[in-house]
């Protein structure tokens, strides 16, 4: 079973989880964006970087954020349920989908947190303690805006020398989003107690608190 699904099942009470491999916590200085992008009225972006909960916790808490929900991006319809998603026999990207005010919060700010504090961009197929295809990193952009954006990103990233391994983020076509079982959205504010969510996701939200306090938001955003 893997670390992050032995965790879920804790949650729900189905098996204790005695030890965690140790691993160092995400907190790059990402690059602030050299390509800004312009975008007016609410925005969409779709985020893979391994376990939703992070992600989806990281984004609840940026300002400018209207929504923030896990879910499966690709695969199909009736494989997008968390027991087979977590076996790693679908072809789904565990995934948050954002909606975003651009004048609050651009689509480039939302790329520098991810790979600031939610993802490293240099691992393949694997976040934290999680290993598998469902736990990669992938930016999903849904319009030629995203792209061009998330692009440029991830060159800058590559040439900018604060990471010293390839970065290996893949730009994935829009494919369908499913939405997450109801006990996963939140996962963070309900569970903060969580053993995997105070080893894993805690220090990401500390690190989005300590390093973009302007864009940090206190109260969680729910939904």
């Amino acid at each position: 079973m893997k670390w992050k699904a032995a965790f879920a099942a804790l949650a729900l009470g189905v098996v204790a989880v005695t030890a965690v491999p140790s691993s160092a916590e995400v907190a790059f200085n990402a690059p602030v964006a050299t390509r800004q992008a312009r975008e007016t009225g609410l925005q969409t972006a779709i985020f893979a970087g391994g376990c939703f909960w992070g992600i989806e916790g990281i984004f609840s808490h940026t300002r400018g954020v209207r929504s923030a929900v896990s879910g499966y991006h690709g695969g199909t319809e009736a494989q997008a349920r968390y027991r087979l998603v977590a076996s790693g026999i679908t072809d789904h990207a565990e995934a948050v989908r954002v909606v975003y005010d651009p004048s609050v919060v651009r689509y480039d700010q939302l790329l520098q947190i991810l790979f600031s504090v939610g993802a490293d961009p240099t691992l393949l197929n694997r976040q934290g303690p999680d290993r598998g295809t469902q736990y990669r990193t992938a930016i999903v952009p849904l319009n030629a805006e995203q792209r061009a954006v998330a692009q440029a990103y991830i060159r800058q990233m590559g040439r900018s020398g604060v990471w010293s391994d390839p970065i290996v983020v893949a730009i994935e076509e829009p494919r369908r989003f499913y939405e997450a079982e109801e006990y996963h959205q939140d996962f963070m504010h309900r569970n903060p107690d969580n053993p995997y969510i105070r080893r894993w996701d805690a220090p990401k939200l500390e690190a989005l608190r300590t390093m973009f306090p302007q864009l940090y938001r206190r109260a969680f955003l729910t939904g």
